[in-house]
């Protein structure tokens, strides 16, 4: 049994020897490090061209690129809390803390807590924290506790939904800080490590831009990443059906009819982390994630012969049914 998996029995136990057979479910750091190297690169490529450029407007094109290079960073840091990468847990919390905490800026420790609370129970309104009441609300009876400002935005949701994921970088590392001030095995460590990578992060712009160009670099970059991550994330359940905490649906279908997947290749699989085969990734998610495009026909065909309802469909698609649903989330009066 690993991460957010259940004890194999019945149907899924059937479909994990399945995919078991095909080797997909091998964890090997060896494989995942030249995307690991590549990610590097891309680090070191875009704070290279920080030092060549210093104090110009041409930083803002930086900004855009680095956006991209720390939600890479992100995705690596949620493939490590999957377990994903190193055979041992040791090994994969190490490389978490290190590039969630002091690269990303995101507390390691909240995010995998958070997380796996979502796997388990995906789109439950009363156990999944990604569909609990926040700024937007996912059910008509949220949108109805919505007061202020959140009512307002409750009523035009589908609009407010691009604009509020550019403050969804700035909502995570809120969120680390105030993870920090609970109790926990490795505060001190991810106190040090995300203190480091803000200050160590600050410097470096203030001291090669002015005050102006350091904070339009810095809005750049931050809403840029939250968006990324945003529209990375929304398109796997956002506007699937809903659930309750008193729901009895097994496991199987229950990270299926959750979840849709969104079709575009290896281009948008490596863009997106590999979580546009978020079925999979539900079903097995300490499967390397450069193996859940191998695993699709395989769930796809076990899910077909179940008859359970395997939602696939375009990045476009994916968006509009997110807004569709949205729309229709509004308060009574």
């Amino acid at each position: 049994q690993r991460a957010g998996e259940p004890s194999a029995n019945g149907e899924y136990a059937n479909l994990r020897r399945l995919v078991q057979a095909a080797g997909l479910l091998e964890r090997s750091a060896l494989r995942a490090l030249p995307r690991i190297v590549a990610v590097t690169g891309m680090l070191a490529a875009g704070i290279t061209v920080l030092f060549v450029l210093r104090n110009s407007w041409w930083q803002l094109a930086t900004a855009v690129f680095l956006a991209a290079a720390f939600a890479q960073v992100g995705f690596l840091g949620h493939d490590a809390g999957h377990q994903q990468i190193f055979r041992t847990r040791r090994w994969n919390d190490r490389f978490g803390y290190l590039v969630s905490n002091g690269v990303a800026g995101l507390s390691y420790g909240w995010w995998v807590d958070k997380h796996k609370r979502h796997h388990w129970h995906p789109n439950d309104v009363d156990r999944d924290p990604d569909v609990g009441r926040n700024v937007l609300a996912w059910t008509r009876e949220q949108a109805d506790q919505q007061r202020g400002i959140a009512r307002l935005i409750a009523r035009n949701q589908a609009l407010c939904f691009f604009p509020l994921l550019l403050l969804e970088a700035l909502n995570l590392q809120v969120s680390s800080i105030r993870a920090l001030s609970a109790r926990g095995e490795r505060r001190g460590l991810e106190a040090v490590l995300l203190g480091a990578h803000a200050i160590g992060g600050l410097l470096l712009v203030f001291w090669l831009m002015s005050p102006l160009h350091a904070l339009a670099f810095i809005g750049v970059q931050q809403g840029l990443l939250g968006l990324y991550l945003g529209v990375s994330f929304a398109p796997n359940h956002k506007g699937m059906p809903m659930a309750s905490g008193d729901h009895d649906t097994d496991f199987l279908r229950r990270q299926v009819l959750t979840s849709r997947n969104v079709l575009g290749g290896r281009l948008l699989a490596a863009s997106s982390g590999g979580l546009n085969y978020q079925i999979e990734h539900h079903l097995f998610p300490s499967m390397p994630s450069r193996n859940l495009r191998h695993a699709r026909p395989i769930v796809k065909s076990f899910c077909a012969e179940h008859a359970i309802s395997y939602r696939e469909t375009t990045a476009f698609d994916s968006y509009r049914q997110v807004l569709r649903y949205l729309k229709s989330v509004t308060p009574t009066t």
